[in-house]
């Protein structure tokens, strides 16, 4: 497995998949996405013996510290609407795995980083981590599917405070808020990930495939459609294009809710 922005390693059955763009602090840029895609909707089910995959970034810094703003700008209503709609497909192909995913986060892990934890269906965290959707900061919402998931892990109340906050959390308040499986030391989240896979790959494979497919279906998708109109709406706002212009000049945005 040859990627430009990813690393792939395979051992003991387990493959260790990490975003690698430490200097832009592992954010994800349209070809991260597109090779997310390629390795778990091809590469990694052609993988015979394979008991699960760790996600992670590169670097003691960041998991992933959010999308790739500068793709972001120029886009109109449409434009943004189709990235919504790729990122969230993106990611239900990670949610939707036949094996376990387990998210190793050494770090930042924002906007679309915290999107992407989300997705995986076990979570452990440095104890460095910190979470967070602050895409208020940049007059536009979650668009891979934030304002969904955030509620089923954390609950409505507080999930609708961080989203409108665009607060961060740290490791422990997010393990005892519900997102995080475990909280471990710096440095120790990748092996306490595979010594998850390595248990969970004594159980039945078919059982865990069947868990995988029921749990998904408790959850209706309907609101993910509801989220990407509306990303796509406030991507064409005035705001937004303020926002990320402020972001990308790093200034504080002077927001005229136009």
């Amino acid at each position: 497995m040859t990627y430009q922005n990813l690393l792939a390693v395979e051992e003991n059955g387990i493959i260790t998949l990490t975003i690698n763009r430490p200097k832009a602090l592992n954010a994800l840029n349209q070809q991260t996405l597109k090779e997310l895609k390629q390795f778990f909707g091809q590469d990694a089910l052609a993988v015979e013996g394979l008991k699960g995959v760790v996600l992670t970034g590169a670097g003691p810094k960041s998991f992933v510290a959010g999308a790739d703003i500068s793709e972001f700008t120029g886009l109109d209503a449409q434009e943004g609407l189709e990235m919504a709609q790729h990122g969230q497909d993106i990611f239900f192909l990670i949610e939707e795995f036949k094996l376990p995913v387990v998210a190793a986060v050494n770090g930042f892990a924002l906007g679309g980083g915290c999107e992407l934890a989300m997705a995986c269906h076990l979570r452990v965290a440095s104890e460095t981590a910190r979470f967070g959707q602050p895409e208020v900061n940049l007059g536009i919402i979650p668009g891979y599917g934030g304002t969904q998931r955030l509620i089923q892990y954390l609950g409505k109340t507080k999930a609708v405070e961080l989203l409108m906050t665009g607060d961060m959390i740290k490791a422990e308040e997010a393990y005892r808020l519900g997102l995080l499986n475990y909280v471990v030391p710096a440095g120790e989240e990748v092996a306490k990930a595979k010594a998850l896979l390595e248990k969970i790959s004594t159980k039945a494979p078919i059982a865990i495939q069947k868990v995988i497919e029921c749990v998904n279906s408790h959850f209706s998708k309907t609101g993910f459609g509801k989220e990407v109109i509306e990303f796509a709406n406030a991507v064409n706002t005035e705001d937004f294009k303020e926002g990320a212009s402020a972001f990308l000049e790093k200034r504080a945005p002077n927001f005229k809710g136009k």
